[in-house]
């Protein structure tokens, strides 16, 4: 399986740069193909510029910047998108690499009329989330999980039909401990194998 990663953490020695470690190991020890997206490291621009929204509904986008990233999404069959929920949503960095990656004519066809839009990541038939929350898990259900419903219903909904989806999440991440971590990453490597 063709599996793409796509990691955002500013930090290059945070526990969600542990994660991302951690999942390459065990899609690589599952013999997946594996690619990596570091928005950070690569200085991704999440920025929407006018002329570009202009477009958006008409075509696919033409910044040359996006071409890689258009063409790891259309390469992968599982996606595996590791991040820290800031504000119970994605950093603003994903959220921007979703704005402009996902676009007209690359995740989804606009209908013409009245009609519902047509979804073109059929090649995808997993996503999976691996995140940190500083809020307890009861409070992030309470306040609706919008990070976790951008991708696992909105991006979902663009790909295969019958697409799986797994959600793994540190809670408490603020106060967590050596245990509560390492406790964490097991709990990743178990699920990711398995899923």
């Amino acid at each position: 399986m063709r599996v793409l990663i796509v990691y955002c953490h500013p930090v290059p020695d945070s526990f969600c740069a542990a994660l991302c470690e951690t999942v390459l190991e065990v899609i690589t020890a599952r013999g997946c193909e594996a690619r990596l997206i570091d928005l950070y490291a690569e200085n991704f621009d999440p920025v929407m510029r006018c002329d570009e929204r202009r477009l958006y509904n008409d075509h696919a986008p033409d910044d040359p910047a996006l071409q890689a990233h258009i063409d790891h999404i259309k390469w992968a069959e599982e996606i595996v998108f590791i991040y820290p929920t800031w504000w119970y949503g994605l950093p603003a960095m994903l959220k921007g690499w979703l704005d402009r990656v996902w676009a007209t004519d690359v995740a989804f066809e606009l209908p013409k009329g009245k009609g519902a839009i047509k979804p073109l990541m059929t090649n995808i038939s997993k996503i999976a989330v691996v995140t940190t929350c500083g809020a307890p898990r009861l409070w992030s259900h309470l306040v609706g999980h919008p990070g976790r419903k951008t991708i696992l219903r909105g991006i979902r909904a663009l790909c295969a039909r019958r697409c799986r989806t797994l959600f793994l999440a540190h809670y408490l991440m603020d106060s967590s401990t050596p245990e509560s971590r390492a406790a964490f990453l097991d709990q990743v490597k178990r699920k990711l194998a398995a899923f």
